[in-house]
């Protein structure tokens, strides 16, 4: 089977997946409101639809096109984040302006930022032709801190952590000498951290996450709980549609922590099925990402399968318990439109690539031939 083929099914396979789940996780609104519990999974369905044909039109335009266009897409990112502060078009829900209102739909732009910083950051290096004196360094660094401040603002740190994160990567695999980045890297994470921990609610995670029997009403309620789902899962599970925990128990049930009730009606046996889903689909990425010749197409196949990698990577360890709670989605799991679209849109830009080289590559035997 093809690389692209084999990447498609096991995106498709965690898709499908997931829309079970969403159904499955809001069935318990029937028994108990009479709620129809179909409108969530038409939703995702649509969140579907929508992306396979935006994503249909990235894929032809092809990851130069992007990368052509870094200023415009900052502008447009930095816009965005700055609509979520404003009144009747911002969205301010639990304290956090995070979404904004497009036609009846929420949208989250921090979520949209992950698909285009890394776009941004290789524009600003094309700029300069890969090569970068301290004075660039510091300028790239004030660019890309920007819209990291907005979302930390909203607050939204499980993104603007998972941005930092990306941004460190992308200096090391761009080889940005680790004088100018390391350092001065390593003061913004603590100053960040430091502006992190005097936020209530980030000590109030960390506090449940360290002991969430302390809180079991409050903030500890949803670690606990998800515990409690992944260990009635035992080996096997439950079943499907089993489940006790989605019956209200667990709060975000469908969205962040969809994978603890999958857990519960699937076992270690599931679990392990998903972990698997999302290792093909990390090692598709890399094997496109050292197929490529192109150094930028390089980089971003590599920087796109390792957010959606280590985005399944928090979302499963805050699930087991291993993590703090982030507010991290499942990719391709949970139920959430702006997370959605992304992670498809980035799964089109990585076919693209793997598209061009192997048009490349095609060219270079008939020229040996």
């Amino acid at each position: 089977m093809r690389i692209t083929q084999l990447f498609i099914l096991t995106a498709t396979s965690l898709i499908c997946l997931g829309l079970l789940m969403v159904f499955n996780t809001t069935s318990a609104e029937i028994i108990e409101l009479g709620a129809p519990s179909f409108y969530p999974l038409l939703k995702q369905v649509l969140y579907i639809i929508f992306g396979v044909g935006v994503g249909t039109i990235f894929y032809r335009l092809g990851y130069e096109f992007f990368l052509q266009r870094g200023r415009e897409i900052y502008i447009l990112s930095i816009a965005l984040l700055l609509l979520v502060f404003v009144p009747k078009i911002g969205l301010c829900i639990n304290g956090s302006h995070r979404w904004i209102n497009v036609l009846g739909l929420s949208l989250q732009p921090s979520e949209f930022m992950k698909l285009g910083f890394p776009i941004i950051y290789l524009y600003l290096l094309k700029r300069v032709s890969g090569k970068v004196s301290f004075f660039t360094f510091c300028l790239f660094q004030v660019i890309l801190l920007v819209p990291i401040c907005l979302i930390l603002i909203e607050p939204d740190n499980g993104t603007a952590f998972i941005l930092i994160v990306t941004m460190i990567l992308l200096y090391f695999i761009t080889k940005i000498k680790l004088r100018y980045w390391l350092i001065p890297t390593g003061i913004a994470m603590v100053a960040l951290l430091s502006a992190a921990l005097s936020m209530p609610h980030v000590t109030a995670r960390i506090t449940s996450y360290l002991n969430p029997e302390k809180d079991i009403l409050g903030k500890g309620h949803q670690a606990y709980q998800a515990k409690i789902a992944a260990g009635c899962g035992s080996f096997l599970g439950r079943g499907l549609g089993e489940s006790m925990q989605k019956y209200h128990y667990l709060p975000e049930a469908r969205s962040d922590y969809i994978a603890a009730i999958y857990a519960e009606e699937f076992g270690f046996v599931g679990i392990s099925l998903l972990v698997s889903l999302y290792t093909i689909l990390a090692s598709l990425g890399f094997v496109i990402a050292f197929r490529t010749k192109d150094d930028y197409a390089h980089y971003l196949v590599v920087t796109y399968t390792f957010i959606i990698a280590f985005g399944a990577f928090l979302n499963l360890g805050i699930v087991s318990g291993m993590l703090p709670s982030k507010g991290t989605n499942l990719p391709f799991f949970s139920l959430g439109g702006s997370s959605f679209l992304s992670n498809l849109f980035m799964v089109a830009i990585i076919l693209s690539i793997h598209k061009s080289t192997v048009l490349k590559e095609k060219k270079v035997r008939r020229r040996v031939e």
